[in-house]
């Protein structure tokens, strides 16, 4: 059987969508159909359910999706060593990212580092920080990017950068003419929060806390970007890494107010399995990323949401 329809049949099991699957391989849907249907009589046995919303694996499906993803696993492992072979910096890498980093911000880092290495694949993908540890862990991504970094006894990692954490608002708040304020005028004010269960919400938690600081959350949210704008149409407050809002602190849609007291801030770093040693184009992408140059021309955000939401929260750059 070709590797090409076992790699179809994982992205349709993974995706849980032929029609996404089928976008991601260059086909239709009908061909992604065809092509399960046709691994289904080769094996004589029923893979997908699809009598049930979404469709559901048979247990027979079940194993062979695990087998399968391990042979194209070992098969795109396989191409990436004889590509760099040849080219050190070429192959994929796969990079799997907490959506707090920012897109606008990896956007322009990856369209950096793919003028840098031409010869690289890269494919970066925006996850909750439970889901991209496991998928470091599971060696599904060569990378991931999360905030408060642990090690542990499988994964090691990498310090990328520490971001502090600064109070924004709309312009028109009360808090923006201040030149300063302290965690006591914060009080009674609508917060526009982190997903509960986040470790930055908990950081931010205990940081209100012992400034005896109760939290009127108004709206929770798993990303930045949302954040920023629910900000930007006056709905309340935040607490926020500085990187993140610097494009509008500069534009004037959002206003960083000073925050008295002990600077906070939270830690970002780079995952990889101990037991995989990096490759020279993932050293690269390390290496550029910890060196976080001062880019200029930042992207159109839209377009990038529009890019990432289209992918399901996959972006596919070459």
């Amino acid at each position: 059987m070709h590797i090409k329809s076992l790699k179809i049949y994982c992205d349709i099991v993974e995706r849980r969508s032929f029609s996404r699957a089928a976008d991601d391989n260059g086909i239709s849907q009908s061909n992604a159909s065809q092509v399960v249907h046709q691994l289904e009589e080769r094996l004589g046995a029923k893979l997908l359910d699809r009598s049930k919303r979404p469709f559901v694996l048979t247990p027979e499906g079940e194993r062979y999706f695990e087998g399968c993803r391990q042979i194209v696993r070992s098969y795109d492992e396989l191409e990436n060593e004889v590509r760099t072979l040849r080219d050190a910096s070429a192959g994929r890498l796969l990079v799997a990212s907490i959506y707090s980093v920012g897109l606008a911000h990896m956007s322009l880092f990856i369209r950096h580092f793919s003028a840098k290495y031409p010869n690289a694949q890269v494919r970066l993908e925006y996850l909750h920080p439970d889901r991209v540890l496991e998928v470091v862990e599971q060696g599904e991504v060569d990378l991931g990017l999360v905030s408060y970094p642990e090690e542990t006894r499988t994964m090691a990692a990498i310090p990328w950068r520490n971001e502090s954490l600064v109070l924004v608002c709309h312009p028109k708040h009360r808090l923006a003419k201040e030149q300063s304020v302290n965690y006591a005028d914060l009080s009674g004010e609508p917060l526009v929060a982190f997903e509960a269960g986040l470790r930055i919400r908990a950081e931010i938690d205990r940081l209100l806390m012992i400034h005896d600081v109760e939290p009127h959350i108004a709206f929770e949210f798993d990303n930045i970007e949302t954040m920023k704008r629910a900000i930007e149409i006056n709905e309340g407050i935040s607490l926020l890494p500085e990187p993140t809002v610097a494009k509008e602190i500069a534009s004037g849609s959002l206003v960083m107010v000073t925050l008295e007291g002990e600077q906070q801030s939270r830690p970002l770093g780079i995952m990889h399995r101990r037991d995989r040693p990096l490759r020279e184009l993932a050293n690269n992408f390390i290496e550029l990323l910890q060196s976080d140059p001062e880019f200029s021309d930042p992207p159109n955000f839209s377009e990038a949401l529009q890019a990432v939401s289209a992918n399901n929260g996959v972006t596919h750059w070459q």
